[in-house]
């Protein structure tokens, strides 16, 4: 089955997995992906790009990343049919085009539109550089350490804990139900982008995992940006562990093969997966990424 026919068919039927408080949703017929209810008003949407999460309700809705134009038309579409009024908040996790480059379909839809402070620079940065900022959407509000706002009877809050993926990563808690998006913090058992031409720092993200485990209950849901085959974009406090162990791991295998006096080519070469944390998976394009920024790492702790 092709893709579009697929995401189509599945979004048809994606009602049927909507819970029991939100049977309100299940007469719409999506446009294309799928949406799924997790708990209270709070789904997630997925065609393609970054997992998307909202809060969607009669009165009220947020809306955390949004993929690409036309994914995002879809989900507006969508939208609508339940919550004609503006959206209280567009949220964004960090600055990549598959989590943002949708922000521009929402012009003049949002009530407030939220990134941590360096995610809007990187935004703005990359917009410019590639001579988009007619189609660009930047965040016009702007964070360091946290934010909150109340959306009904929902508490959305976001935290920032130095970098990870970028220097400009959000979690993003509904914490009355208890959700948390992940953005690309979390790539669950798959190769992850590492952008250290954006600040991304492996080993800090370790510690920026562990702080997470410590801030979010056993009871938090947690949304990923993105997952491997077999795996989902939702998960537990395990799944962060699973992510911060790979990480350890792929340092530890980089800094050995540098200490053996291999180079980046023959490393890459040899590597189907990072010993000590085999369920993570890739190809060779993956493999290079997360070995040139364990390098590039690695040589910046020597500089």
């Amino acid at each position: 089955m092709k893709r579009r026919t697929f995401l189509q068919s599945a979004g048809v039927f994606a009602g049927a997995s909507l819970l029991p408080q939100q049977a309100w949703l299940r007469p719409v017929l999506f446009p294309a992906g799928q949406m799924t209810a997790l708990r209270r008003n709070i789904n997630i949407y997925t065609e393609r790009g970054g997992t998307i999460a909202c809060l969607l309700s009669p009165e009220h809705s947020v809306v955390v990343d949004t993929q690409f134009p036309e994914q995002a038309d879809n989900l507006i579409a969508l939208l609508k049919e339940q919550n004609a009024k503006p959206l209280d908040l567009l949220i964004n996790t960090h600055h990549h085009g598959d989590h943002t480059s949708g922000n521009i379909a929402f012009k003049g839809m949002v009530d407030a539109h939220v990134a941590h402070v360096n995610s809007k620079a990187n935004q703005e940065r990359v917009a410019r550089e590639r001579d988009r900022m007619d189609t660009t959407l930047l965040p016009e509000t702007t964070y360091t350490d946290n934010f909150s706002q109340k959306v009904g009877d929902e508490t959305v809050t976001l935290h920032y804990f130095g970098s990870g993926h970028t220097n400009g990563d959000s979690m993003v808690h509904f914490e009355e139900a208890n959700v948390v998006h992940m953005g690309d913090l979390i790539f669950n058992r798959r190769f992850p982008f590492i952008d250290k031409s954006a600040g991304a720092d492996i080993g800090n993200w370790i510690d920026v995992l562990r702080k997470a485990r410590r801030t979010f209950d056993k009871d938090t849901l947690y949304v990923f940006g993105h997952a491997g085959p077999g795996y989902e974009v939702t998960g537990t406090g395990r799944d962060l562990k699973a992510m911060g162990h790979f990480l350890k791991m792929a340092l530890r295998y980089g800094k050995k093969a540098k200490k053996r006096g291999e180079t980046l080519e023959e490393l890459v070469a040899k590597t189907t997966e990072i010993p000590g944390a085999p369920e993570f998976q890739g190809d060779e394009r993956g493999a290079r990424r997360v070995l040139s920024a364990v390098y590039a790492e690695l040589d910046e702790q020597k500089a």
